[in-house]
């Protein structure tokens, strides 16, 4: 497939998909999100594919989050839907009978982080700070991020890291369970994703796929939780904090939240 904002690499059963918006630091758009679908969708397919690295372009920035100014006028329907969209996504990732490493570098944050979670293992490099900050815009986390979270972290720091908005450091990520490895450098981050990966393959695929599977048949997809945060994201649009957050975002300032 050809695709804008994505690299996609295929070498010895490993496809490696780069997500490449460097001006916006890998941030989510639209645009993005639908040709993350059809990658998806494609290495679902091909035969040849049997996991998936997942990383994002530059030292700076996994992906820094949904893009914002893409969002900001929506209604609270075309709220409900666009969490929605992301949830569908993340879930394929998530339920993918293929393993899928997230290979974290620099920001993962918001929807950022959403997609890192969705993914099965996560490996980041030092300089890579996690959180899912959408409280300071108004909104909350709305790609399936207050159901993952939890899973991987517990109910009480989950809590936490979403109302209080904190960023947090690979090694703490790594700390509460958020992340598996940390590594120094970009370059060993690829290559320790890798030999992970590698290591995965060299077992019986029908097995790796059962793994995935039973684990997944652990957490529902289809309860209330997710739906809850679909709802509540969309909810949230219609309040004049999140007009304020957006504003503030974009116009660089700290906002002035009134409860209204």
């Amino acid at each position: 497939m050809t695709a804008k904002h994505l690299r996609i690499d295929l070498q010895n059963g490993i496809q490696t998909l780069t997500i490449s918006r460097p001006h916006a630091l890998n941030a989510l758009n639209q645009e993005l999100l639908e040709e993350l679908r059809a990658a998806m969708l494609e290495f679902y397919k091909n035969e040849e594919a049997h996991g998936m690295i997942i990383t994002g372009e530059g030292e700076k920035s996994f992906v820094a989050g949904a893009d914002i100014k893409e969002f900001s006028s929506i209604n609270p329907g075309e709220a409900a839907a666009f969490a929605r969209r992301g949830q569908d996504l993340f879930r394929m990732i998530e339920v993918s009978p293929k393993p899928v490493i997230a290979a974290v570098n620099g920001f993962a944050l918001g929807g950022g982080c959403e997609l890192a979670m969705a993914c099965h293992l996560r490996i980041a490099t030092q300089n890579a700070k996690f959180g899912q900050p959408e409280v300071t815009l108004g909104i909350i986390p709305g790609y399936g991020g207050t159901q993952r979270l939890t899973q991987l972290v517990g109910r009480g720091k989950a809590l936490e890291l979403m109302m209080t908005a904190d960023l947090i450091t690979a090694e703490e990520a790594k700390a509460i369970g958020l992340v598996n490895h940390v590594v120094a450098t970009r370059q060993a981050l690829i290559e320790l994703s890798e030999s992970i990966m590698k290591k995965i393959l060299s077992n019986g695929r029908i097995a790796v796929a059962n793994v995935i599977k039973s684990v997944n048949a652990g957490f529902s997809f289809e309860g209330a939780g997710y739906e809850t945060e679909a709802e509540s994201f969309g909810a949230c649009v219609r309040t004049k904090d999140f007009r304020e957050g957006t504003a503030a975002f974009v116009e660089k300032r700290k906002p002035k939240f009134t409860g209204e």
